[in-house]
């Protein structure tokens, strides 16, 4: 082996260190807890149990509905995310009085934490004080106050909302910087051909973003699909379980009942869904071809 062949694995070898200690140790770990019956307060019963923590949680009511509750969660988050996000991102790209300050407040839900995003969201539905119950009193849209938070009609929707809220940056940003690279001389060659503004965006706008429409869509929906931290803020699950996702059932499992087998189980099947779900979501989008006129 060259000296530069030994002086860059030398240099790559903490990184690897780093890898294989704080990720796929405790990966290879959580996956052995599934098959165990790991509870932190019976260590001493630690043992293998082989695919009992799985068929357990197949037959428990609170998996299943947590398991339903993730695909609504998904779906209604990352559509809405994207439709918003894209509308704001076509808008910000044309210039304008105050576009710099319009952008700030758009891009300001991204630089707070979820949990931060789901206290504050908490305040705004709560049924007494809440801001969104004192403006739809005012305007006269509802008589009685709703309980958005108690109420399991409207909880699912409420965590929702903020959800929206909170990633409607994410697609803001990464599509702006898409749009302002899809070159001039494409319109003016449309425009040439008398195509109009839906045209324009049809034939030439969206096909040149696919690539990062395809790369954002997949990133951000495994996000909002591992992350429980807005619904912790919010809700904790509540009411009765109601808005329960499958990331914050496992840490419920954990927190509150130390079952870590059963916890680690859950995980690996929300490894196995998104797994499928990028496999399936790659080959339904033909990402290779993606941006190709």
């Amino acid at each position: 082996m060259s000296k530069q062949r030994r002086y860059i694995l030398l240099s790559l070898l903490p990184a690897l260190a780093l890898l294989l200690v704080f990720t796929f140790y405790p990966f290879l770990q959580g996956v052995v807890m599934a098959f165990q019956n790991y509870v932190l307060f019976d260590l001493t019963n630690v043992k293998f149990i082989g695919l009992q923590n799985f068929e357990t949680a197949f037959q428990d009511a609170k998996f299943l509905s947590a398991l339903e509750n993730s695909g609504y969660w998904v779906f209604f988050s990352l559509i809405l995310q994207f439709l918003i996000g894209l509308s704001l991102a076509l808008t910000l790209r044309k210039n304008f009085r105050g576009r710099g300050v319009y952008q700030g407040f758009v891009f300001y839900s991204w630089a707070l934490s979820g949990f931060l995003i789901g206290l504050i969201w908490k305040w705004m539905f709560n049924s007494q004080i809440g801001v969104i119950n004192d403006l739809l009193m005012r305007t006269g849209l509802i008589d009685t106050r709703i309980g958005f938070l108690s109420d399991p009609k409207w909880a699912m929707t409420s965590v929702i909302i903020a959800n929206v809220w909170y990633g409607i940056a994410f697609f803001a940003i990464m599509l702006l910087a898409a749009l302002q690279s899809v070159p001039a001389d494409l319109y003016e060659a449309a425009e040439m051909d008398g195509a109009g503004g839906l045209r324009k965006f049809v034939n030439v706008t969206f096909p040149y973003i696919l690539p990062t429409v395809i790369a954002t869509t997949l990133l951000r929906a495994i996000w909002i699909f591992n992350d429980p931290s807005i619904i912790y803020g919010l809700t904790n699950g509540g009411p009765a379980g109601t808005t329960h996702i499958l990331s914050s059932l496992m840490l419920d499992k954990i927190i509150y009942g130390g079952d870590y087998g059963m916890a680690a189980a859950i995980g690996v099947i929300m490894i196995l869904i998104l797994m499928l779900y990028t496999v399936f979501y790659l080959f339904a989008t033909r990402s290779e071809k993606a941006g190709d006129f």
